[in-house]
């Protein structure tokens, strides 16, 4: 009975985070909250005039611009030590202007923006998490809030038919979503590769985003398997994009189990490292001004890689494989996978030539984040 009420309560907590991004997504405001306060808060990338002037008539208070730390650095806004920071709203910055603040794609072409006030103390936690609920919708991770008191939250959301999310859901929502992960269709799919290969799609029992795993031949789950965990690339894994080694990977990956007789390459979708795909365009214009991979992902406000590892973890276990060799150059999966309960008896090598579009970008892993290339 307790499990099923606990089944019951995680479900719930994972649909409101799902209605909070949709409405996030649709430039509506909504209402984060905490155990001691709470915010009126809207997405910055949506945010036009009428949107930015109801959120403060409805708060009654005057609407912050809060930013990730990595996004503050770039605008040389002095640091808190908090993972974001949040700046006063000046008469001079209209809708247009905050939503540039927040999209570095236009930094070189606004140079001389500010000076910017950094509002002092200790960052409200209904801010921060508001920020991680941008993350998660795939905007760009900066919201406009606005504080509420605890006793505002019921009759706002009432008048206005706001959606109120609590902080702690939107901070579980990842780990909850892996956790509720379900098997949801199989079926045979011969590839080029492996003519036996059978493809498992999974989905969060909120009905959120799928994740594959395909399985080659019929590997033994006694002993550690072959497996590759490979996040999906929309440009390098379907049309080719010389701009990364995605493609590559990916076929690679799949003739390796081919060749081994049996393994499992999961499908995860993590596009951009976790950023989305609107995201990773917006890095690779970056990159075109002449930033790294990195340096890109930082200067739109993200970390270098937002990937978590509870889904594939979740996936394998759920496939009955608890011991793997694991195909990567990326030393962050394996540490990611065994602190899920995965262990990885090897690391196998996952190396392909570079060309001139991607040498940078594959550089750049190897001397920043410590791949194996």
């Amino acid at each position: 009975m307790t499990r099923n009420k606990n089944d019951e309560t995680d479900l719930g907590r994972l649909r409101a985070v799902d209605r909070a991004l949709a409405d996030l997504r649709r430039g509506l405001s909504l209402i984060v909250r905490g155990d001691k306060e709470a915010a009126l808060i809207l997405a910055t990338e949506m945010a036009y005039d009428p949107e930015l002037s109801a959120l403060g008539a409805r708060s009654g208070e005057t609407p912050v611009l809060v930013l990730t730390a990595h996004r503050a650095n770039v605008l040389h806004i002095l640091p808190t030590g908090d993972d974001a920071v949040s700046i006063r709203i000046d008469d001079w910055m209209d809708a247009p202007m905050m939503r540039g603040l927040a999209d570095a794609v236009y930094d070189l072409d606004q140079p001389l923006r500010g000076p910017f006030t950094r509002l002092k103390g200790p960052l409200p936690p209904s801010y921060s998490a508001a920020v991680k609920l941008a993350k998660l919708s795939r905007l760009l991770p900066s919201v406009l809030a606005a504080p509420l008191d605890l006793q505002q939250v019921a009759g706002l959301a009432e008048d206005h038919g706001l959606i109120v999310i609590d902080i702690e859901d939107i901070l579980s929502f990842e780990e909850t979503a892996a956790l509720r992960l379900k098997k949801v269709a199989s079926a045979k799919v011969p590839l080029q590769a492996s003519e036996n290969t059978t493809f498992h799609a999974f989905r969060p029992q909120d009905g959120g985003i799928e994740h594959l795993a395909i399985v080659v031949g019929d590997p033994d789950r006694r002993s550690p398997v072959l497996a590759r965990l490979h996040s999906e690339c929309f440009t390098g894994d379907l049309l080719g994009s010389l701009k990364c080694d995605c493609g590559e990977q990916l076929r690679g990956a799949l003739k390796a189990l081919g060749d081994e007789g049996g393994g499992v390459l999961l499908y995860l979708a993590q596009e951009g490292r976790g950023i989305g795909l609107i995201n990773k365009l917006r890095a690779y214009k970056l990159q075109e001004q002449g930033f790294d991979t990195i340096d890109a992902n930082e200067r739109l406000g993200f970390d270098a890689d937002e990937r978590i590892f509870h889904p594939a973890a979740e996936m394998l276990k759920q496939l009955g494989i608890t011991k793997i060799r694991l195909m990567t150059n990326n030393p962050e999966k394996v540490e990611g996978l065994e602190r899920q309960g995965i262990e990885v008896t090897e690391r196998v090598a996952h190396k392909f030539p570079s060309n001139t579009h991607n040498e940078l970008y594959l550089l750049t892993k190897k001397k920043r984040s410590g791949h194996y290339l």
